[in-house]
């Protein structure tokens, strides 16, 4: 073997080889596109299933969730029924932009915004949680949402 040459320059052979064949066929198969409909999903869900506790009918907000923001919640510097009218209507808006794929970072980061008034004023001890869905609102941000989005057929990047 030359020096200058190094261990970089040769074909990995072995097990380490068939580990990077199968990690490249891996790359080929999952793409950012399938990543991100998979994200946008699973946030659109969980917040819009908190959001159907929250109502009765399409958009009529129950007597229990004023008092859930008044009594458990107790957002700083919000009034809680303000606070929740807009909890309430953020949760339907965000996750239908980001299932059609509309507004996707925007709405990410809206959602992660939640998530972390969520985390940090009423359920401290359930970053565990809020972690989970704070890692795809993150990659939504950072990636966008894919070709398989609105925003892609507008031009929206």
């Amino acid at each position: 073997m030359n020096p200058a040459t190094t261990m970089t320059d040769t074909p990995a052979s072995g097990i380490i080889g068939r580990w990077n064949h199968i990690t490249e066929l891996l790359n080929g198969w999952i793409s950012h596109n399938l990543i991100a409909l998979a994200s946008r999903i699973a946030v659109a869900a969980i917040f819009f299933y908190s959001a159907r506790t929250k109502v009765d009918g399409l958009l009529s907000i129950k007597d229990t969730t004023f008092t859930l923001f008044a009594e458990d919640y107790k957002l700083p510097l919000l009034p809680p029924e303000f606070a929740a009218h807009m909890a309430t209507y953020a949760e339907h808006l965000f996750p239908i932009l980001l299932v059609l794929g509309l507004c996707t970072r925007l709405s990410a980061a809206a959602l992660l915004g939640m998530t972390a008034v969520i985390q940090i004023f009423v359920y401290p001890d359930a970053w565990p949680t809020h972690l989970t869905w704070a890692v795809p609102m993150l990659y939504l941000i950072g990636r966008g949402g894919g070709k398989w989005t609105v925003d892609y057929r507008l031009g929206i990047k």
